[in-house]
């Protein structure tokens, strides 16, 4: 009788740290809670509230959540959003410019076209949102998950991916030119037509995956692959 051999036991990986939202939070109404300059929102429900063609700086969310609250076209400078819930959002063509996000989920939201340049991510989970064509220039990820995005052509040139998981995400023409990828993680991901592949060096890609990079390796390469 051959001797029972263990199997070291895969560990998961980390999740993002859950957002820290109070229990009990003050309702926002306008034009009480209007998006101003130099101003904390703490604690508060933002419910169908349009907060979208809007110019802030240094506008900070801390413990709140958005549900059903547009902020389309907004433009942010210096913004921070801490222990925020953002639950079917439509974020689309809003500019975000060094701003922090920090715990905090973006689920079922709607980021097509946004632009979040120079700014830090730290544990936040992105579940379920459609982000064409958004855009993370130079900006920076720590502990940062996308689970079951639709991504086509969203633009991380020059980011600090390392370590951030992509899961179950269509990626299809995304922008990686010059980014850090170290530790970066795509599982079940749609990869056709990336550029900057050369850029994923230390990314970790499912077999199945790295089909759909085949083609763009060749291309980079400078390799003609027949039918």
């Amino acid at each position: 009788m051959s001797p029972s051999v263990s199997r070291p036991q895969q560990k998961r990986p980390k999740e993002p740290a859950a957002p820290k939202v109070p229990t009990s939070l003050s309702v926002a109404r306008l034009p009480e809670h209007d998006l101003e300059d130099d101003r904390t929102y703490r604690s508060m429900a933002f419910t169908g509230i349009d907060l979208s063609n809007r110019d802030a700086e240094i506008a900070d969310f801390e413990g709140c959540r958005l549900v059903d609250t547009g902020f389309a076209g907004t433009r942010l400078q210096r913004a921070g959003f801490v222990d925020v819930e953002f639950e079917r959002c439509d974020l689309s063509t809003m500019a975000a410019r060094m701003t922090t996000v920090q715990r905090s989920r973006v689920s079922s939201s709607r980021l097509t076209g946004t632009a979040w340049t120079e700014c830090a991510f730290r544990d936040v989970l992105f579940d379920a949102c459609r982000a064409d064509l958004a855009g993370f220039r130079f900006s920076t990820f720590t502990g940062t998950v996308f689970r079951d995005c639709s991504m086509p052509e969203a633009d991380f040139q020059n980011a600090d991916l390392r370590g951030v998981r992509f899961e179950r995400c269509d990626l299809t023409r995304a922008q990686f030119s010059q980014a850090q990828m170290d530790g970066a993680r795509f599982a079940d991901c749609t990869l056709v037509g990336i550029s900057g592949v050369t850029s994923l060096k230390g990314a970790t890609v499912r077999s199945q995956d790295a089909q759909g990079l085949l083609y763009v390796l060749a291309g980079a390469m400078g390799i003609t692959i027949e039918e």
